[in-house]
């Protein structure tokens, strides 16, 4: 039978926010009428981190992005960027976040500078500033041999290249990114979080992502992951996959019937806690290729395949809810539903 899964109160335990902490959440909620998307999220982002937002479709992680960005006002709780409060003092917030969209925000029609003399204009830049702000931007993302060209002319990873500088054009303390390698073929991602670790690292920008890449959430200092509007786990990759006993083992049998048979079945006799997945059994185990064996010793002929693996970010993910990343319930038209993500 299924492993229950754990409460996230039992799980997650932020420690207490530092004074230099440029986001900071606070018990903060946010409900859709009869749907919590937010609830009581607690913790914090430190300076010059790179902080990944994990969940699939329906976690709440794109409705905290549009509180961060002061596009929403939360329920309740609170939320601050460099102190600000952001459903208080968005103006304030604004000034000191740079937001890159999901979705296009380009004008494809004007040229790469002509976008970021707009922007950089909204943000009251003018004059000599400007023009040296976007020398500078644009020299960050390798395109200033590209400044009179027009964005529909670039390609997919260069006009993300542009959207990034101008998130940057104003000089902010915090960037917040909301699935930014959508659409981007596998060397403009890592060209694009080569770009992250250089804000990071050279310039002291504290970075929020969001993502429901595994692979990506990785490359993240640390890691938030989220499920139907909970925290479930806080940490970075290396420790949220360290709190794994052990290999993770698979049994594939021929029906989900046959898998919750033979759960049962392997509990009574090895004394362990396994779980149902579909018809597939999965647990925690030192040793896990000879706990395999004995597995198979015991019950051949019911298990159609195996594979034992060293923990994985999905692994931490399944530990804390109980279910698979991706479900029938986050991955289809239901996962749009009512535009919470």
């Amino acid at each position: 039978m299924p492993a229950p899964a754990l409460e996230p109160d039992a799980i997650v335990a932020p420690s207490p926010a530092r004074p230099d902490d440029p986001i900071v959440l606070s018990s903060l909620t946010h409900d859709y009428g009869s749907r919590l998307a937010l609830d009581h999220l607690s913790f914090s982002v430190a300076p010059a981190q790179i902080f990944g937002l994990l969940g699939p479709n329906g976690s709440g992680k794109t409705t905290l992005f549009r509180i961060l960005s002061t596009l929403m006002v939360p329920s309740g709780g609170i939320a601050t960027i460099r102190g600000f409060n952001v459903a208080k003092e968005p103006a304030q917030v604004r000034q000191q976040t740079g937001i890159v969209f999901q979705a296009r925000s380009l004008d494809i029609k004007l040229t790469v500078e002509e976008n970021l003399r707009h922007a950089g204009h909204l943000y009251g830049l003018s004059g000599k500033h400007l023009r040296a702000r976007i020398a500078d931007v644009l020299e960050r993302v390798a395109l200033i041999d590209r400044r009179k060209d027009y964005v529909e002319t670039l390609s997919g990873g260069m006009q993300r290249r542009v959207e990034l500088a101008k998130g940057l054009i104003h000089s902010p303390a915090v960037l917040l990114l909301d699935e930014p390698t959508t659409g981007l073929d596998p060397g403009a991602r890592l060209d694009l979080w080569q770009y992250l670790r250089m804000l990071r690292d050279q310039e002291g920008v504290t970075v929020l992502v969001t993502t429901h890449m595994m692979e990506e959430a990785e490359y993240c200092d640390r890691l938030a992951i989220l499920s139907e509007g909970k925290l479930v786990a806080l940490g970075s990759p290396d420790e949220l996959k360290s709190t794994i006993g052990g290999d993770v083992v698979l049994f594939e049998t021929e029906t989900e019937h046959a898998a919750q048979s033979l759960a049962a079945r392997m509990a009574g006799r090895f004394e362990v806690s396994p779980t149902v997945l579909g018809n597939t059994v999965r647990l925690e185990r030192e040793n896990g290729h000879r706990f395999l064996t004995a597995v198979l010793d015991a019950f051949s002929g019911e298990v159609r395949a195996v594979s034992v693996s060293r923990p994985r970010l999905e692994d931490v993910f399944i530990q804390r809810t109980g279910h698979r990343f991706w479900t029938e319930a986050t991955d289809g038209s239901a996962k749009e539903k009512e535009g919470i993500d």
